[in-house]
């Protein structure tokens, strides 16, 4: 198999060549060291900026790309984990430790978007999808509660780990997919056909027909995570590629038939990545301790944050 780029890259199949999956950075840009677990990374065009979470610091930390430095975005920040943004641009952020899925007014306050199904409690929010009709997916494992270290200790009281929709006319709070040992990360393809969703401890993704009324169907495997992979949160760019932090694997590049075209080598164990930047094609990578980005020769998907 050509491979075509040095090890920084591991080219599986030509296409990842081809199609120009590694036709970027040949190496990691470090842009912070410091966090305890990073996750969650967002870049916000109007800003500027990235935001990131540091789960177990309970506080929230943001990278300015015009000049290069980091402050503290919001402490505490609830073991916030992944953040998005709404078709407003208000920030969405799914808070293990408080259990709740919350809104970023513009005026910096916070509206508590979902806590609860049928009364109980939600388990820790883990990541968020906004689809173009205003509706919030999210996904809840139990993460947050098995200890103290990502959130606060505690029993669920649903008993399952679900993902779910908050309409955006009513607010309710309405379950649409049950399948799971511990859903994670979450994202819509580009024409929002599809979901597809990370199952970390069953080692598969899995995508589901999406329908008008809010349902899904025909769930079923897309992948299934290769030895020493597990699957967090997930990404699409703009020539179809569905892109997965896979742990202590790196990030795993797949073709829209499944394939495993490539993996970028990242030194730790990769918790999240995001595309971002002024033209969308620098990918941010937490993992572990530290927040990488390189820039890409593909960009983000349209219309997918």
């Amino acid at each position: 198999m050509a491979t075509g780029r040095p090890a920084f890259y591991e080219v599986l199949d030509d296409r990842f060549r081809t199609e120009k999956c590694a036709a970027g950075d040949l190496q990691l840009e470090t842009l912070h060291v410091g966090s305890r677990w990073a996750e969650g990374p967002l870049y916000i065009p109007a800003w500027r900026q990235l935001i990131w979470s540091d789960i177990p610091n309970d506080r929230m930390l943001r990278w300015d790309e015009a000049t290069g430095a980091v402050s503290l975005f919001r402490s505490p920040a609830g073991h916030s984990n992944g953040n998005t943004l709404d078709r407003e641009g208000r920030l969405i952020t799914c808070e293990q430790g408080n259990r709740r899925v919350t809104r970023t007014e513009h005026d910096g306050s916070l509206t508590v978007l979902a806590d609860r199904y049928q009364g109980k409690r939600l388990n820790s929010p883990n990541d968020a999808a906004v689809k173009s009709d205003g509706s919030i997916w999210f996904s809840d494992p139990d993460f947050g509660i098995t200890s103290d270290y990502e959130g606060v200790r505690g029993e669920s009281e649903i008993g399952a780990n679900n993902v779910y929709r908050i309409d955006p006319a009513t607010g309710e709070v309405q379950l649409v997919a049950d399948c799971f040992d511990a859903p994670n990360g979450l994202v819509f393809s580009a024409d929002e056909s599809e979901l597809y969703v990370s199952d970390t401890r069953a080692g598969f993704i899995r995508v589901f027909d999406v329908h008008e009324d809010g349902t899904l169907s025909d769930g079923r495997i897309f992948v299934k995570a290769r030895e020493g992979a597990r699957f967090d949160n997930l990404r699409f760019d703009d020539r179809g590629h569905l892109w997965a932090a896979a742990m202590d694997d790196g990030v795993h590049c797949y073709a829209p038939d499944g394939t495993l075209l490539g993996r970028i080598l990242v030194p730790n164990k990769v918790s999240n990545i995001r595309f971002g930047g002024q033209r969308r094609n620098r990918l941010f990578i937490t993992a572990n301790d530290t927040l990488y980005s390189l820039v890409m020769g593909v960009a983000a998907a349209p219309m997918v944050v």
